[in-house]
Parts: C-alpha cells; sequence; structure tokens
C-alpha cells in the first residue's frame, strides 16, 4: 500500500493548487490523483482550442442535468474539465474574482475569515497581472498569469461604445475598485497561451521527488479508520489500488465529484445513502445540497462581415489557417482569442455596488455551447444571473463510482430568477440595437420578442443554460447549520482527517467567473493545512488566518 502524508482526490483547478503549495515542504510527500490525463495537448495550450473540445467532447465529463423544469423538460449540458488542470484546461479563462459583498456574505454566514479584506491577500499571492501590476487589488510574481487579449477583435470595441449609447460605463477593471460597466476581458494567458492551474502551478512543481500525480485513476471512496480518514481507494487501468493517507485526505473533485465521492463513503443523507446500499457512517444532509450555478441566456446575431468575428464561410476557412500559422510562429492572432472577449457587469435593480447580472461579448455564434453549427458569421451575448435564488441538489445514481450522478440545478424554480433573467436579456437586446454596432448587425439567429411580457419569459426558458459555475454542494458554515459540511478551515464536520477544498465549498456564487475564486480557495486552504510557516510568507494583513477560527 503506497503511504503519503496528503492524498488530494481530484487534479483539477483546486487539486493543482494544492498539490504545488502543499509540496513546497520537502519534509512532506503529496500524490494527486486525477481521472483524466495530460494537459500537454494543442487544444488546450491553444486558447481557442477549447470551442473544438466542447464539440469533440475532448477532456470533459460531458455531464448532463436531470430534465429541468424551468427549460420546459429540456436537459442542460454541464461541462467539467476530465484533464489535469480541470476546467482551467478547457474554459473561456476569463478572470474575474467576483464582488467584495459576495465574500462579505460567506462571512456574514457565520464564516469567519473569509470576508473581502480576509480573501483580497489570497487572490494577490495567487496572481501575476500584466495588466495593472502590483496594487492594492493586483498581485505580481504569482503563478497564475493574468493578461489582455493579444489580438483582440475590433468588434470588442464596438460593442463597448454601443455600451455606453445604452448608459453602461465603460471602466479599466472590473476586478477594481467598482464593478459595475464594461471592460476588455483580463484572461489566465501567458504568452498567447492557455495559463490554467496545470501550467501555473502543477507544471512548475511536477519534477519535486516528494509529489507523486497519477491519471487515469477514478476514486471509488474515501477509507475510514474509526472517524478517521485513513486512505483512498481507487479503480486505475491495472484495477483496484488503496493508497493511505498519514495526515489528510483532501477532496478537490468539484461540486459534482467531491460530493459524490463523500456519498460512496458513507457521509451524506442517510436516507439516500441506505437506498444505494450504503451503510451511512455520519448522517450529513447538506451533502450534495445547495446547489447553484448561474444561469446564462443567449442571444445571437448574425453579421455579413468576416473580419471580426469567427463563423463558416469560405473567408473565414482562409481566415483561420492563416491564423494558425500566425499563432504557431508569433502567439498571436485569431487563436489567442478566449472568444468571450469583453465583460459587464450590470445592475438592473439599481444596486450598482452588487451588480446581479454579467454580459459577455462572445466573438462567434455560441450556439447550444458551440455544438450545434451554423453556416455564416455572428456573434453571441451572454446575459448571465449573478446570484440565483434557485436551489438544487446533486445525487447518486448508483454506487458505483464510474456512474454519472444525478444533476439538478433546479434552474428558473424561483421566480425572481426568471424575472431578473428577462430584464437583463431586454438590457442586453438594446445593447445589440445601438448604433455603434450597426455596421456589424444582421438578422438575430433567434428574434428576442422584446416588447412581449410572456413571449420574452418563453425565449429565456428555451434559450438559457449553464455558465459553467456550479458550486455549493459541499457548502461552509457555522456549527450548528444542518446543511454545513465543511467549516471555516474546510474540515468535514464529524470526522477528522478529511477536507475538502474545490468550488463546492462556496456558501454561494460570487458575481463573476469562478475559476480565479476556486483558486483563491485552494490558495488559502494550502496555508491553513501547513500552518503559521506558510502563513508568514504573505502579506501581513492576511496572517491573521493562522489562528483558529
Amino acid at each position: 500500500m503506497d503511504e503519503f502524508d496528503f492524498l488530494i482526490a481530484g487534479g483539477g483547478t483546486a487539486g493543482c493548487v494544492l498539490a504545488a503549495r502543499l509540496s513546497e515542504d520537502p519534509s512532506v510527500s503529496v500524490c494527486l490523483i486525477e481521472a483524466g490525463g495530460s494537459a500537454d495537448s494543442a487544444f488546450i495550450r491553444a486558447p481557442l482550442g477549447f470551442a473544438a473540445t466542447a464539440r469533440l467532447g475532448l477532456h470533459n465529463w460531458s455531464y448532463e442535468t436531470v430534465p429541468q423544469a424551468g427549460f420546459g423538460g429540456r436537459r442542460g449540458w454541464q461541462p467539467r474539465g476530465k484533464v489535469l488542470g480541470g476546467s482551467s484546461s478547457i474554459n473561456a479563462m476569463v478572470y474575474t474574482r467576483g464582488n467584495p459583498r459576495d465574500y462579505d456574505q460567506w462571512a456574514a454566514l457565520g464564516n469567519a475569515g473569509w470576508g473581502w479584506r480576509d480573501v483580497l491577500p489570497y487572490f494577490r499571492a495567487a496572481e501575476h497581472s500584466e495588466c495593472f501590476g502590483a496594487t492594492e487589488l493586483h498581485g505580481s510574481g504569482g503563478p497564475l498569469n493574468v493578461a489582455w487579449l493579444r489580438s483582440p477583435s475590433p468588434l470588442g470595441e464596438a460593442f463597448m461604445q454601443a455600451c455606453e449609447q445604452t448608459g453602461l460605463p465603460r471602466i479599466a477593471d472590473y476586478n477594481g475598485p467598482r464593478q459595475h460597466g464594461v471592460a476588455p476581458a483580463q484572461v489566465t494567458q501567458k504568452g498567447g497561451e492557455r495559463c490554467g492551474a496545470a501550467r501555473a502551478y502543477l507544471q512548475p512543481a511536477i519534477t519535486r521527488t516528494n509529489l507523486k500525480v497519477i491519471t487515469g485513476a477514478t476514486i471509488v471512496r474515501v477509507r475510514f479508520e474509526g472517524q478517521r480518514a485513513s486512505g483512498l481507494e481507487l479503480l486505475t487501468k491495472r484495477g483496484p489500488h488503496t493508497l493511505r493517507a498519514r495526515r489528510e485526505v483532501i477532496l478537490s473533485a468539484g461540486s459534482f465529484g467531491s460530493p459524490a465521492i463523500l456519498m460512496r463513503s458513507g457521509l451524506g443523507p442517510a436516507a439516500h445513502l441506505r437506498r444505494h446500499g450504503i451503510e451511512p457512517l455520519r448522517d450529513l444532509p447538506g451533502v450534495g445540497a445547495n446547489l447553484q450555478d448561474h444561469p446564462t441566456t443567449v442571444l445571437i446575431q448574425r453579421t455579413s462581415r468576416s473580419d471580426g468575428t469567427l463563423g463558416f464561410s469560405l473567408p473565414g476557412g482562409a481566415t483561420l489557417l492563416r491564423a494558425i500559422g500566425q499563432w504557431r510562429r508569433q502567439r498571436s492572432g485569431w487563436i489567442t482569442t478566449n472568444v468571450a472577449e469583453v465583460q459587464g457587469f450590470v445592475a438592473t435593480d439599481g444596486q450598482h455596488d452588487w451588480p446581479d447580472i454579467q454580459l459577455a461579448l462572445c466573438t462567434g455564434i455560441v450556439d447550444d455551447h458551440t455544438r450545434k453549427s451554423h453556416w455564416g458569421h455572428g456573434y453571441t451575448l451572454h446575459i448571465t444571473l449573478m446570484r440565483p435564488r434557485s436551489r438544487g441538489a446533486v445525487l447518486l445514481a448508483s454506487a458505483d463510482p464510474r456512474a454519472a450522478p444525478l444533476i439538478d440545478p433546479a434552474f428558473l424554480s424561483d421566480r425572481d430568477d426568471l424575472e431578473r433573467l428577462v430584464r437583463g436579456t431586454r438590457f442586453g437586446y438594446r445593447i445589440l440595437q445601438a448604433d455603434a454596432l450597426a455596421p456589424h448587425r444582421g438578422p438575430m439567429l433567434y428574434p428576442f420578442p422584446h416588447d412581449d411580457d410572456a413571449a420574452a419569459e418563453a425565449f429565456v426558458r428555451a434559450h438559457t443554460d449553464t455558465e459553467y459555475h456550479p458550486v455549493g454542494t459541499c457548502a461552509m458554515g457555522p456549527e450548528g447549520d444542518p446543511q454545513a459540511v465543511v467549516d471555516a478551515w474546510l474540515r468535514v464536520r464529524g470526522v477528522q482527517g478529511l477536507r475538502v477544498v474545490d468550488a463546492s465549498v462556496m456558501p454561494r456564487l460570487v458575481t463573476g467567473n469562478t475559476n480565479a475564486p476556486t483558486i483563491m480557495i485552494a490558495e488559502k486552504a494550502a496555508r491553513l493545512i501547513r500552518g503559521p510557516q506558510a502563513v508568514a510568507t504573505l502579506p501581513v494583513e492576511a496572517q491573521r488566518d493562522s489562528a483558529p477560527v
């Protein structure tokens, strides 16, 4: 039986951060276990490659939801990275931290040490900002490179002008002092290539003798000796295998994987576990509950121009071939796009300090997550609800670790979510009709009935799906909260030697994309695990986190 001090179940975003940070201490041994394979692929290194991974199903769990009543019975798609780096290896690379009020809300819910002033040092420690350098809000010298796009589309400037004409101001930095407004996307790229967690954190650490990485392995369950986590059972290409943890087992398998592993290990809602023949070790009703995800509605505009958009056409094909050559030679051009080139944050309710809608201009036709193709060129506006009230759940379909879980985000089950999305979609429609976009504007692929309330609601139900940000299924919370799965140190309640460190611990969704916050969570967790000597490497304002919370 192989023994390590730390076992990390899941080589995604958080797992790569933890593996790198924990193995900085040469006196401990770390093993990282991932179901997928290497991130050394042109589809991952080339930023535009992620559009092909969705279409081809590469490096992807490609989950589906159960039928969604809010979508008229339609199933949603739930892509998750099945590769080292996890979803940071297949996402659109948008770097957003969320809003300071998000984290102050976490703290107000009883999670001491997770307010905005507490977490900002960890964001800064992770970041190397080519955009702004070292400032009060941004970091320099961290592993995660954050840059402007090297070759942005001219459509982005026209869109920002259209936003200004519609009343949304242009700002310099949506991760800065003011989030309400529109700005070019900050992206996790370096030198014209993707800079996900595998490249930023794992790659520099991979040669350490105290770090072992296992790929192609499915986590069956956590092993326990009494109430203490003692190891992991795996299924590998060579058959079953067991690893032993001398200090801790850490689950970093994401908002679907981590609760599923906990449930297969006997930690979860007891009645549900018994239905699948699993004897409960601890009745934890919050495991798999509290699922939150950002629903996004898409408006797709055709255009007769091929100079600023991706598409299927003879001119577009020639442009793409030239772009591939340009990327190979110079790491610039179309292949460096993240597609979602402009980001905006809108307050449809007037709370400009805490916007409720995110806008993302995509420089191509993005229909059904790019899985539906259309001849010609166009651009797409994503209108995303930031803090949905709807709550869903993740449950086991069976005790088989190879079976996909039952995923029910319960999209639009709360009436307020639908009403806000309709308001946001109407605002987005007005932007698309502004004068600045007139030279680019053709007919809408799916016309939006903006002046008919019932038809607008039906449109939103038909053209909404995930923005790929599921969280909350192992939520942190205070003692006495029946839905809390982990405490503020991310330790699983009721047992010893077991933590969860990934997006599933977020008690509430953040106002923006979730990759940067997940990296922050893992940065903080690594220092909590390693203790005061690691916390001392942070700026003074963060060192108080070394005290128990």
